[in-house]
Formats: C-alpha cells, sequence, structure tokens
C-alpha cells in the first residue's frame, strides 16, 4: 500500500521527497517508505509534514489519530463557550471577519443579527471576495415548512420568513461579486455554523429558544481534532442540497 494522499500532497506543493527530507531532518529514504510502504511518521514528523504541505493530519494518516486521541484534542479545539449569543463581543465577529483570507461560511436560517449590527458587513464581504476569499452564505427557505415550524417553535409564527426576506435585501447587494454564493436550504437546522477559515462559531439551537438566547461555542481547527471537522462536515452536507433560489431547484 502506498500513502497516494501524501505523495499528491508533496508535489502538489512543489515539493519532492527529499526536499521534505532535509526540511525536517530525515534520511530521503525514510520519506520515500512513509510514502511507498505507507508507514506513519513519528508525530514530530506528522506534525512538520502536515505544515509543510499545508494539508490536516488525519487526512494524510487516516489511522495515525485514534478516535479516543481525536476526542481529546477535539475538546482542546474549544476556545470559549458562551451561555447564550447576545454575550458573544461584537468585536470578535468583526475580527473573525477580517482576519479570513480564504473563506466565510454561514449557515443559518436568517443570521439578520449580522447585518443589523454591522452595517458595513455586505460591504467588507463584497471587498473579501474580491481579494479573493471565498464567501458562501447558505439561508432558510422561507417557503419551507421548515421554518415556519421554527417560528412557531419559538413563539412567533411567520416571523423568521419575515427575517429572511429582510435579509435577502441585504444580500443581494451582493449579487455579481465574483466568489460569493448565497443559496437557500429546507434543513431543520440543530446549529447555525459561521466559519472563518479555521476559526468558528456555532450558535446552538434550543427549542422553544430564539437563537440570541442560546449558546455558542468559539471553536479554532487543531490537527487531529474531530469537534470542528464534525461541524464542518455539517456545513458542507447542508451545502449539498441548497437551492440557488427559495423554492428552486437544487445546486449542483
Amino acid at each position: 500500500m502506498a500513502n497516494d494522499r501524501l505523495r499528491d500532497a508533496i508535489l502538489r506543493n512543489g515539493l519532492t521527497p527529499g526536499a521534505v527530507a532535509e526540511k525536517i531532518g530525515v534520511d530521503p529514504k525514510t520519506v520515500e517508505r512513509w510514502i511507498t510502504q505507507d508507514r506513519i511518521p513519528y508525530p514530530r514528523h506528522r506534525h512538520a509534514i502536515a505544515a509543510i504541505v499545508r494539508e490536516d493530519e488525519p487526512y494524510l494518516w487516516p489511522d495515525a489519530v485514534t478516535p479516543e486521541k481525536a476526542s481529546k484534542i477535539g475538546q482542546s479545539e474549544l476556545i470559549r463557550l458562551y451561555s447564550r449569543r447576545s454575550s458573544v463581543p461584537y468585536d470578535l465577529w468583526g475580527r473573525l471577519i477580517e482576519r479570513a483570507q480564504k473563506r466565510i461560511d454561514i449557515l443559518a436560517y436568517a443570521g439578520l443579527f449580522l447585518v443589523e449590527q454591522d452595517p458595513r458587513l455586505v460591504d467588507v464581504l463584497r471587498q473579501k471576495a474580491v481579494d479573493g476569499v471565498k464567501v458562501t452564505i447558505l439561508l432558510g427557505d422561507p417557503t419551507s415548512e421548515a421554518i415556519e415550524r421554527k417560528s412557531v417553535e419559538e413563539g412567533a409564527p411567520g416571523v423568521m420568513a419575515a427575517k429572511i426576506r429582510q435579509v435577502q435585501h441585504y444580500y443581494s447587494r451582493l449579487e455579481g461579486a465574483p466568489g460569493v454564493t448565497v443559496l437557500y436550504h429546507d434543513t431543520t437546522l440543530y446549529n447555525s455554523i459561521y466559519r472563518f477559515d479555521d476559526e468558528m462559531l456555532v450558535n446552538m439551537h434550543v427549542l422553544g429558544f430564539p437563537a440570541p438566547h442560546a449558546p455558542v461555542m468559539h471553536l479554532r481547527r487543531l490537527n487531529g481534532g474531530d469537534l470542528f471537522g464534525t461541524y464542518s462536515d455539517s456545513f458542507d452536507r447542508v451545502l449539498l442540497g441548497a437551492k440557488p433560489q427559495p423554492g428552486g431547484e437544487v445546486a449542483t
């Protein structure tokens, strides 16, 4: 068995096994064995190689980290737990958006608070996209049963759909911006997810409570951890079924 992921990552970064060996201080034949025989390096070497080729350790060596170890690392991915979203410092949202260099992902029913607390948000997102940041916004489909059910559960029938239509007005200004995607989902969300490169704010949903009164986790991805990846995977699953417009065809 060969480690094709490791081979591809090395070549994709314009490197050779010999160059990697020199960078981490091992014999070139050792790196060759890691590739051709799929041998697993020591942790210190895995960390160094993952940093050099800019990949996650679990991707390069799926069997290197046990579920127990991944769970333990995942606990360290939790930077802070806020008892409610309204307790998250306003400037934290701004810092995470400003620092993002690769991606900004928003998954919510409406997320109206973002544009309400920062009138410049749409302009900032447009500029980030121009600068090469991929911006993906997934909003609830205001025509779906899931949206109305959420409103009823919060004791305010019709309000959630109204919030989505209101936020649509703001995000319509992103139309035509390069690297910006706005789609709609009819998923029953268990969390709203806001991802900024390797950091994330996860707003849990609690039955009968509006989102501002529900807890938020601030996560930062660590190599080998599984908590950040769990919510990243959740975002990607919703993205697969998202539609280009309310009630429209599924995006492919």
